[in-house]
């Protein structure tokens, strides 16, 4: 049976009436600190696969007396509903069930299979045309231009005059196309103005341009929005530079690009490149803003995980905004679900929605500026009871476990798991 879960986040108060957090006892009851091993990088990445980044933990993790498995025991030990409440933020609730594995009635099915050989083929065909087209336009824009090299990264943020303007008005209208393609046909947009009575109201009374965008991250598609909406850069992972038509697509946003596995060297290098580029945002409005997911991986999108302090560091004003999928059937949240099945499943739906809550300029007082973990907690608080969402304490460790339970995987799997 199909979960009926289409209705705007401005009158569902639901989520703020039963607000609970994910206690942060959830990885040391089931044995798991050892996994909490440091990011290599405080900024998130493109299109977080399911499988999560690759575990450098440094020295060998510490005996654990009380093994959450047995060598030869099944990951599965727990119940499911015990599963779902720990792992909250990464359950999918829809029609497919998790891993988009879930029984179907015979119904379903067979829309399925009439959309797989009639609207899927189009969306495809013409995706891959309208990427062809935009590469074909960056290419144009930067013949003849050289690209920034700084700090061994590649890209064309910076040009000028008509190539800007034709990179950036082209880019946002054919994301707006793509997003069309794949059946968001309306995006609803909601502006949240706060009162000078409101706790809030005293961050807001700067005329200063935001550095940074701070969103939730709850798909792939959310970078299609924002390249529709605002067009910032991305911090994204280094072989997205080498893809074919896509890298290109990438250094005329002006992404900065990291390894998730590199040593913490590097991540300083990269940490102080994004925070040089918020500040040029900050202060140079034809600057393009930095696009920052500070959660560093996607959820179901009724949850807020920790904030990293990537997109805090620069001391710069930032701009929430809060993306939400509403559906009927296929949840369009890449959670608990393979990419190659989720992009199936959503290709195959004729009507997907999406709604966008656009909140006040963030302007950080002298104790935020000088405490950056601070600044993003403070954030992350605005941003989740403006959005009605869910606060927990876990992250992409966890999220790597629960899939590797919902695969069957034993715990050494898990431990090598690489980045895909």
């Amino acid at each position: 049976m199909a979960v009926d879960r289409l209705q705007s986040p401005l009158l569902d108060t639901s989520v703020s009436t039963c607000q609970r957090i994910v206690s942060p006892e959830v990885h040391r009851s089931l044995g798991l600190g050892f996994l909490l091993s440091p990011m290599s990088s405080e900024l998130t990445s493109l299109g977080d696969g399911a499988n999560g980044s690759t575990y450098s933990g440094g020295e060998a993790p510490p005996e654990d007396d009380h093994p959450l498995l047995e060598p030869t025991a099944s990951p599965a030990s727990g119940s499911v509903e015990e599963l779902e409440e720990k792992y909250a933020p990464y359950v999918r609730i829809d029609a497919y069930g998790d891993m988009g594995r879930g029984e179907l009635p015979f119904s379903e099915k067979l829309l399925l299979g009439i959309a797989l050989v009639t609207l899927v083929p189009i969306r495809v065909a013409v995706g891959v045309m309208i990427l062809i087209v935009y590469y074909l336009i960056c290419r144009t824009c930067t013949l003849f231009s050289d690209p920034n090299l700084e700090d061994g990264q590649e890209d064309y943020a910076h040009m000028v005059e008509w190539r800007r303007r034709v990179v950036v008005r082209c880019g946002r209208f054919l994301s707006r196309v793509m997003l069309f393609l794949f059946g968001f046909y309306w995006i609803h947009d909601y502006y949240r103005i706060l009162n000078t009575e409101d706790g809030y109201a005293k961050q807001f009374v700067d005329s200063e341009r935001p550095g940074a965008i701070v969103s939730n991250h709850v798909s792939y598609l959310d970078i299609l929005y924002h390249m529709s909406s605002s067009f910032p850069s991305f911090v994204a992972k280094r072989p997205v530079a080498r893809l074919p038509l896509v890298g290109l697509i990438s250094k005329c946003l002006g992404c900065v690009y990291v390894r998730r596995e590199s040593r913490a060297s590097d991540f300083k290098g990269v940490s102080g490149l994004v925070t040089e580029r918020i500040q040029e945002a900050h202060q140079n409005k034809l600057c393009p803003m930095m696009m920052l997911f500070p959660e560093g991986t996607t959820t179901n999108g009724d949850y807020l995980l920790p904030f990293k302090t990537g997109a805090f560091l620069a001391k710069a004003p930032v701009l929430p905004v809060i993306l939400r999928y509403p559906y009927k059937r296929f949840s369009p949240a890449w959670d608990s679900i393979s990419g190659v099945r989720h992009v199936s499943l959503l290709l195959c739906q004729f009507v997907n929605h999406i709604e966008v809550i656009h909140l006040p300029v963030y302007y950080p007082s002298d104790q935020e500026k000088e405490d950056p973990k601070l600044y993003a907690s403070n954030v992350r608080k605005f941003m989740a009871t403006e959005g009605k969402m869910i606060l927990s304490d876990i992250g992409l460790a966890e999220k790597r476990f629960y899939h590797a339970v919902l695969n069957g995987n034993s715990l050494p799997c898990l431990l090598h798991e690489k980045d895909d």
